[in-house]
């Protein structure tokens, strides 16, 4: 799957999610139904969803594009590698990232942090977000590769055909 090949395909069903985002992982391709979460230098609830079965799905968080502090480190990444999630895209910044690097995962982040992040609980998932001129919503669909992160409404299919 290459997102250029999708949205020549799709461009009226996908929305790129514009946003300077870096990649990180060795994964160079993901695609999956979207889970949200919503929170500010707080990483409790991005926690508490990579501890649930991730069965394929995206974790998309909007951090308010904080880079101050890191709202993943290398053991969430682990924890949502072993809890069968397929990639995490965050509006905020991460830290670990030599170690993120080399995991079987896919981060987009718009950067990096030494900073951990606070642990008070707040922020709320399963809601409605908008990063990058899109919104969000808890079962939407993404599609990332290294050209950048797509959003739709709904699956889609692509042409495995092509003519380049």
């Amino acid at each position: 799957m290459k997102t250029a090949d999708l949205i020549d395909d799709h461009s009226e069903k996908l929305s790129l999610i514009h946003l300077p985002f870096r990649r990180f992982g060795t994964k160079t391709e993901s695609a999956g139904p979207v889970q949200t979460v919503k929170c500010f230098e707080d990483n409790t609830v991005v926690r508490a969803q990579l501890e649930t079965p991730g069965e394929g799905r995206i974790l998309v968080v909007d951090g308010g594009g904080s880079t101050r502090i890191a709202l993943l480190g290398d053991m969430l990444a682990q924890l949502a590698i072993d809890n069968g999630w397929s990639g995490i895209v965050l509006n905020a910044a991460i830290r670990d990232s030599g170690e993120i690097a080399d995991m079987d995962t896919l981060v987009f982040a718009l950067a990096t942090s030494p900073v951990k992040s606070a642990k008070e609980g707040c922020g709320k998932a399963g809601c409605s977000i908008h990063i990058g001129g899109v919104e969000i919503k808890p079962g939407d669909w993404l599609y990332g590769d290294v050209d950048g992160v797509l959003h739709s409404k709904a699956e889609l299919t692509w042409a495995s055909s092509r003519k380049q």
